[in-house]
């Protein structure tokens, strides 16, 4: 998204290929292996050279990619998303790729992120006659492209990038050029890679390794990489401002098998339940972590204080991510299906549990209860981050301020509102030593110290403070 379930919910996933012939096909494959960032819709566009063709549909990827669907997908390019709805809702509409005809040729895009500035531009935008057929942030993109000046598209698209603020990865495809682009601060992450003669771009490298493509390197802030039948050039659409990376990305997001930014995610989580053993000593009988993404660091945890890891609570993998569901009650009747806590290993035992973050407080609650109705004679948490304290604005639905638990209440509070018998929270200066890094820089930590690398648009802030 946490535990999958608990508010913290993911952002999108975005994948191309140029230069294959089963570019659909291993399109299919990388989605598959990002659809831990979105499960509300995915799409495929493909080029043949002479016109772009999609599908989509709101669901799995397994779901909406049919043998029947896949037939229609023929190229040798292909771009494509899966999608977790933040800016604009979900429904079919809001689907990507997005894809755009018009008598100058056609258009597709994919994005990652959320633009903080995108209500400021509609609104200029539909001023100037653009009718918008979706309510996405995404979209701003395709109109500002069409709408510039030059006569070149890869100026055309530095010239609509350049107007851009907040978070994105962007793939566009035409019919002959496939372009990616990453904003300015790189808040998400995004990759080259290579396949023979085909070139790879995904969100997360764990796409590489299923495709066989091999890395090659990052997106670099601010960079346009422009790909077609003479090969990959760079152009650069803004000066690289103070990287920052989403830190959430190496806490929660991105699969453990991922490298973001060369640091491994199972290592930096490994750490980080390293340093917790260091700032949070607890005299217990077993470590166990919330499935999947609190595992690497409840082992790292384990390692460092000599208490045995054991699986104490067991994830039902047959029922889909609860997170997305729409509302309070639903979730939590899914953390009842999704979650099992293991009476065998647990029963009579000081637990030690290890969760990624608290977002809202009541998964961790249900969770907790579950361990003690196990008969866990104790069950103390320990997080792998810092306190979430504020919202995120980039494309992670982290709620309004009003819902985050820990944005008016102390530790204690929090630690009677689950039933925990003691709470610790990693230190953010551990968090990031984690990564070995010394200092906070290159990194967003916004949701953890309400300092953001961007401006914060007054819309933007509407939007998210009405939803409380």
């Amino acid at each position: 998204m946490l535990a999958e379930i608990k508010g913290l919910n993911e952002e999108c996933g975005i994948f191309g290929v140029w230069g294959h012939k089963d570019a659909a096909q291993l399109t299919y494959y990388g989605l598959h292996s990002l659809q831990h960032r979105g499960q509300e819709g995915t799409g495929i566009v493909v080029s043949d050279g002479k016109k772009l063709t999609g599908v989509k549909g709101e669901g799995l990827v397994a779901e909406i990619f049919t043998t029947e669907a896949m037939k229609e997908l023929q190229g040798t390019a292909a771009i494509g998303h899966v999608r977790y709805a933040t800016a604009g809702g979900g429904g079919y509409e809001n689907v990507q790729p997005l894809l755009f005809h018009s008598q100058s040729g056609s258009l597709a895009l994919a994005h990652n992120g959320n633009l903080v500035n995108a209500t400021s531009l509609k609104h200029q935008l539909e001023s100037q006659g653009s009718i918008f057929q979706t309510s996405s942030d995404s979209e701003v993109l395709a109109h500002l492209i069409r709408r510039s000046g030059f006569q070149h598209m890869s100026d055309q698209v530095k010239n609509a990038l350049s107007m851009l603020k907040g978070a994105y990865a962007y793939l566009i495809m035409t019919e002959t050029v496939l372009m990616a682009a990453l904003d300015p601060h790189g808040l998400r992450p995004l990759s080259l890679g290579c396949l023979g003669d085909a070139y790879v771009i995904a969100s997360e490298t764990c796409a590489f390794d299923v495709v066989g493509a091999e890395y090659i390197r990052d997106i670099m802030p601010g960079e346009l990489l422009i790909i077609n039948e003479n090969g990959v050039t760079s152009e650069r659409f803004a000066h690289s401002s103070t990287k920052a990376i989403c830190m959430m990305e190496y806490v929660y997001f991105s699969r453990p098998d991922s490298n973001i930014q060369g640091i491994n995610v199972h290592t930096a989580r490994k750490n980080m339940g390293k340093r917790l053993a260091v700032e949070a000593p607890i005299d217990a009988d077993v470590v166990t972590g919330v499935p999947d993404s609190s595992i690497s660091a409840a082992i790292g945890y384990a390692e460092a204080s000599g208490i045995p890891y054991e699986m104490g609570l067991i994830k039902n993998k047959y029922v889909g991510r609860t997170f997305i569901q729409p509302s309070q009650s639903l979730r939590e009747q899914g953390v009842k299906m999704k979650l099992s806590a293991v009476r065998g290993v647990v029963e009579g035992k000081r637990v030690i549990m290890v969760d990624d973050s608290i977002v809202r407080g009541t998964t961790s609650r249900r969770i907790v209860s579950l361990l003690k109705e196990a008969g866990a004679t104790e069950v103390h948490v320990v997080i792998s981050s810092p306190p979430i304290t504020n919202p995120c604005f980039y494309g992670i639905d982290t709620s309004s301020k009003e819902e985050l638990i820990a944005s008016d209440k102390s530790v204690e509070e929090i630690r009677q509102l689950i039933g925990a018998d003691s709470l610790t929270f990693i230190s953010l200066d551990g968090m990031v030593k984690a990564l070995g890094q010394e200092g906070s820089n290159g990194f967003c930590l916004g949701c953890f110290t309400g300092n953001y690398p961007t401006e914060i648009y007054p819309d933007t802030l509407q939007y998210y403070y009405q939803r409380g």
